[in-house]
């Protein structure tokens, strides 16, 4: 799969302003096209026919921690929220190759700003392929009359922020936590050999955000209930790692106005609820003969080696 083409992008309906359209067109039998009928038989799995579904491993992560899993290719893995609403940040890396890890901003261009069901998160360069395709979603029509947004413009499963840190924290309110979304993923993922520096842009699961009037990021409370849920498939081979946000469901600030400013007070532990992990396998050659195939990286299919050119040692130095 490559990038849409040029025509793609400049393709517009004669009633709309293409300058304000995707600037990444999704056409038909395109890069960016999906075989919907394929992931709703996936997510039917859940509920039509659960016999099919073979539960490999299953988890409930406490407050203010992470943990990494695998998911093999074709697998599902649903995340729940178990006791009601909380957050949950969100990495995923190619289980084989940690170079290659989720690219949110690339996700939310190539997808959009809070994603749903049939939207993939796709891979950093050069790979760029989708990891996975999410299959099914329970708040996908949050909003008013199921529309995705609310009356203050939020919506659900972010992708314009990213995790909480240690270091912002420290920068806003002069203390040092030590269980915020970027270290909370730190700690998941060191049993599997990756560091700090592995800890990428997340998909902030069940947060609920958007942009004011101003442009500027706004965060409220999430809106998930006990028993949502977010689910997704694996399109090659993945590692996961996810937080429990210590800001809970978000609806108390964490800093700035409204926060505490007593330094052993933690306005937000109330807001804290355990997320629960399931992960699924479909039985042998089911996705196969319904023909899915796994996403090979794009970064072959490139042959340009960025204009860079190869030359012989006796040209370059000869007078």
């Amino acid at each position: 799969m490559v990038i849409c083409p040029l025509k793609a992008l400049m393709t517009s309906s004669p009633n709309k302003n293409r300058l304000t359209e995707a600037a990444y067109q999704c056409l038909p039998g395109g890069p960016l096209d999906v075989d919907k009928g394929l992931y709703d038989e996936v997510a039917a799995t859940a509920s039509v026919e659960p016999s099919l579904r073979t539960l490999v491993e299953s988890f409930i992560l406490p407050i203010r921690s992470g943990k990494a899993w695998e998911v093999r290719k074709g697998d599902i893995c649903r995340i729940v929220a178990v006791e009601g609403a909380q957050v949950g940040d969100l990495n995923i890396w190619s289980l084989y190759n940690p170079r290659e890890r989720f690219w949110a901003s690339r996700t939310r261009q190539l997808q959009r700003a809070h994603v749903s069901v049939y939207d993939q998160l796709w891979s950093t360069l050069p790979y760029l392929r989708p990891l996975v395709t999410i299959t099914g979603d329970s708040l996908k029509n949050y909003g008013v009359d199921g529309s995705g947004t609310d009356a203050e413009g939020g919506r659900v499963h972010d992708l314009l922020g990213t995790r909480c840190d240690p270091y912002v924290n420290r920068m806003l309110t002069g203390q040092d936590n030590d269980y915020h979304c970027h270290s909370n993923l730190t700690r998941a993922v060191l049993p599997y050999g990756l560091t700090e520096f592995d800890v990428h842009d997340v998909l902030n699961v069940f947060q609920c955000t958007g942009l004011n009037d101003k442009d500027q990021y706004f965060m409220k409370t999430c809106p998930a209930k006990k028993g949502d849920y977010f689910e997704f498939m694996a399109e090659t081979d993945i590692l996961c790692a996810l937080s429990t946000c210590p800001g809970g469901d978000l609806s108390k600030a964490m800093w700035g106005e409204g926060a505490t400013e007593t330094t052993n007070a933690d306005p937000t532990l109330e807001c804290c609820r355990p997320l629960g992990v399931q992960v699924y396998h479909l039985p042998d050659r089911w996705l196969a003969k319904r023909g899915w195939k796994e996403a090979l990286p794009n970064g072959p299919v490139y042959k340009g080696r960025h204009a860079l050119k190869e030359v012989s040692f006796s040209t370059a130095f000869k007078e």
